[in-house]
């Protein structure tokens, strides 16, 4: 929970007191000795904040600024110098410093400094958040599916959206629950207002208690300033739980409090706050037997389970694996700028016998990766990962014969004969893998009587 601060310095007496002045103001520190150092840590951890000085004997402060700005552009660089002039504050402002001090440090100036710009850094983030949910309009037609179970889920969603019910969305990892709710939010009443979404299984108990509620500034070690929670943004809007068997049944206890009183208190204030949220949440988890381990509170289950929506698995929707796949070809081949056309029947019958355990995602990163890998303009199986092409009832069939008594050009003959096949007549990716020229493949098709 304490804000993290780089130290970079290369005098080690200078280091060693900044870290002692800010660790007593409740920082966590860690120092570098030049800004090649610097850049290195930044690539390995993540940090609120960066103090560095401008000269230093191996990497300079304002070359570290600029490459860490490329590597993570949203953190504040405080440039400390004893070389002050106009010139070096201009450059470093334009090098994308948050400010600079002169050396020797006023520590009072240096302590009002980093807590204005750890402010700034909050309010930029929260702004940047709610802009992206206010931005980012979904609709049925970014759900891509015609088959028979996707129906009856949409005609379910477009019943329970105009609604301020509460949502329990379950279903396998990847098969897309966050634009279902999405799109519920979407097609709200509240689609003007934020649609706030936290992943409860990506965030620490301490830490997930603050970002829902919020805390007051002094409520803990390290909490320098007051912090809106996510259920305080996601007033007048929604708010999305992901993964919510993961919270400890402690926060359970809070989130059921809001749901039945629609009010809370953040860490530290005696204030209630009342809200008006409507709340979604979801689990890849079987509820039922988490509340048989007792990890569940079967309270809040009666609680967010007013309405359940199940998105089925990729395998239990096959119409919709090649609508999908299309999708996302054509999403990808603009923007790899690749002028791929479609699939091969070959390569639609793989996809159609792949069971997809990631679901909708694994989809999705299988088309990203064939297209990247594609050199003609059509998607063959040679593009697809072994998992997949191992399912080709063909493949076996597919292989060389290489028995005594048969010539090296009828082997030859026959190995062009088939690659031609697997890349739909595209001579081009033909002769990529065979390994020749394509000019060399037209001379050996002419040799064999191959039109």
């Amino acid at each position: 929970m304490k804000p993290k601060i780089l130290v970079v310095d290369d005098e080690l007496s200078h280091r060693k007191m900044l870290e002692a002045v800010l660790s007593a103001e409740g920082y966590e520190i860690d120092q570098a000795e030049d800004g090649q150092a610097a850049i290195e840590q930044v690539v390995q951890r993540f940090y609120d904040l960066i103090l560095m000085d401008i000269r230093m004997a191996r990497t300079g402060g304002l070359e570290a600024l600029k490459k860490i700005k490329q590597i993570s552009p949203g953190i504040p660089v405080i440039i400390m110098t004893a070389y002050a002039s106009v010139n070096t504050a201009i450059d470093a402002l334009k090098s994308g410093a948050y400010d600079y001090l002169t050396k020797p440090l006023d520590i009072d100036e240096l302590k009002i400094l980093i807590e204005k710009a750890l402010r700034f850094k909050q309010l930029e983030e929260e702004n940047r958040f709610l802009k992206e949910r206010l931005n980012n309009r979904f609709d049925f037609a970014n759900i891509i599916g015609g088959s028979e179970s996707m129906n009856q889920l949409l005609e379910t969603v477009a019943l329970v959206a105009p609604t301020d019910a509460t949502v329990l969305i379950t279903g396998e990892s990847g098969t897309g629950k966050e634009l279902i709710a999405n799109a519920i939010h979407q097609n709200s009443l509240r689609r003007g207002k934020p649609l706030i979404k936290v992943n409860c299984a990506a965030l620490p108990e301490t830490l997930l208690e603050s970002e829902l509620f919020g805390h007051e500034k002094g409520a803990f070690t390290g909490a320098l300033t007051q912090r809106k929670g996510r259920f305080q943004l996601a007033h007048s809007g929604s708010i999305f739980l992901d993964e919510i068997t993961e919270m400890s049944t402690v926060i359970q206890a809070k989130i059921l409090r809001v749901l039945q009183e629609q009010e809370f208190e953040p860490i530290g204030s005696s204030h209630t706050l009342k809200i008006d949220t409507r709340v979604m949440t979801a689990t890849n988890k079987n509820i039922e037997e988490e509340i048989s381990a007792g990890r569940f509170r079967e309270d809040l289950y009666f609680r967010i389970n007013v309405i359940t929506l199940r998105v089925p698995p990729l395998r239990e929707r096959r119409d919709d694996i090649a609508l999908l796949a299309d999708s996302f070809l054509k999403r990808f081949a603009d923007k790899n700028r690749k002028p791929i056309k479609g699939f091969t029947p070959r390569a639609v019958d793989l996809m159609m016998r792949y069971e997809w355990p990631g679901n909708v995602r694994e989809l999705e990163n299988l088309v990203e990766r064939a297209v990247i890998m594609a050199r003609g303009e059509m998607l063959t199986p040679s593009e697809f990962p072994e998992v997949i092409t191992r399912l080709d009832p063909e493949s076996k069939k597919a292989e060389i014969e290489l028995t005594p008594g048969r010539s090296l050009k009828e082997v030859e003959k026959e190995m062009i004969i088939r690659t031609l096949q697997e890349t739909a007549g595209n001579r081009t990716h033909a002769a990529n893998i065979l390994g020749i020229s394509r000019r060399t493949l037209q001379l050996k098709l002419k040799a064999y009587g191959i039109n």
